[in-house]
């Protein structure tokens, strides 16, 4: 199987890192720092601790745990001649045990829950797959560790193809409708989520709320939060790494309108773009690639969207330009509505 965003490497010091992505060295693994060792963490297995990272997602808590990496673990950084920045990553020689979701959730299954936690991601598992009639799902996050504590962890389902996450997301919506097994989030907790959001990112209160209406993933089962990733599977993903040659050319903001929005659900995700208004240089972007999850899967075809971001050169079989948002040294990028 080919490496996945949102599958697990620990490290042979005992790091947790989570994939990033499908853009992978041939010798490892790109993957950012989730937890680290530490003797007053909150997860834990086997007698050992762990803290977390981030304490949100935003791509400047990905850097902040480069700094990290740069003063005690430096081997963990890589000069990418791909993409021409500096990533963290796994060698493959550092990885004591890659976890993959599917196989986790069918080692759960097979066993039995183990505690509380898991029993719920196992009613997840059993109501989401009755009603969107698919197998292709997985658990990742603490539970795939095995570090979760059922008195305060989440749960992360992914899911894996774009059919069986179009009828994941028609059972999602249908199933918080009714709000028996699953319930929706609580517009008290909406609201905080907007206020919260607003302070971090370059978007209005009416844009978050826009986007909080669109973010179908996410729900609670028997008062448990969880969420739902869509990932690749082996046959979308078509880019071998060195395929193409990825160079930053500066920021660029403009407005354009969206062609397609099909390989938007995926992390990075992407929008095709047509009748492209850029205020800075001459040439047109053909697509936006997010990695701030914020903006995934929320934008649909026709929608005229305005963005700022970092323009690169795509170089390969064929040269274009694309404009990415939340990746490194790109904090203050957006996409929203016009």
């Amino acid at each position: 199987m080919k490496p996945k965003d949102r599958d697990f490497i620990e490290t042979t010091d005992g790091h947790l890192f989570c994939v990033v992505g499908y853009l992978h060295p041939p010798d490892g693994y790109t993957a950012y720092l989730k937890y680290i060792p530490s003797v007053d963490g909150k997860w834990g297995k086997e007698g050992a601790r762990y803290t977390r990272t981030l304490p949100f997602y935003h791509v400047s808590q990905v850097e902040n745990t480069y700094r990290y990496l740069k003063e005690n673990y430096p081997q963990y950084l890589y000069d990418c001649p791909v993409r021409n920045i500096t990533l963290s990553w796994i060698p493959k020689t550092s990885v004591k045990h890659y976890y993959q979701p599917v196989e986790k959730l069918n080692q759960i299954r097979s066993r039995g829950a183990n505690d509380a936690l898991e029993q719920k991601l196992l009613d997840l598992r059993d109501v989401l797959s009755g009603e969107a009639g698919t197998e292709s799902l997985g658990v990742t996050g603490s539970i795939l560790t095995g570090i979760h504590n059922p008195e305060f962890s989440d749960i992360d389902l992914t899911v894996y193809g774009h059919d069986a996450s179009m009828k994941v997301k028609e059972a999602l919506v249908k199933l918080k409708g009714e709000a028996d097994v699953i319930q929706p989030i609580p517009p008290i907790e909406l609201e905080r989520w907007v206020n919260n959001r607003a302070e971090r990112f370059p978007l209005n209160v009416n844009d978050l709320h826009r986007i909080a209406r669109k973010r179908w993933n996410y729900g609670y089962i028997d008062g448990t939060y969880f969420s739902v990733h869509p990932t690749r599977t082996d046959n979308e993903i078509t880019e071998t790494y060195g395929d193409n040659t990825y160079q930053r050319l500066g920021y660029g903001m403009g407005n354009a309108k969206i062609t397609d929005a099909s390989n938007s659900i995926y992390l990075p995700a992407k929008y095709s773009l047509r009748d492209v208004e850029l205020e800075t240089g001459d040439e047109e972007i053909e697509e936006i690639v997010s990695y701030e999850g914020l903006y995934g899967g929320v934008f649909e075809e026709g929608d005229r969207i305005e963005f700022k971001g970092v323009i690169e050169e795509v170089k390969g079989k064929d040269r274009y330009l694309r404009l990415v948002v939340g990746g490194a040294g790109s904090t203050d990028g957006y996409i929203r509505w016009m």
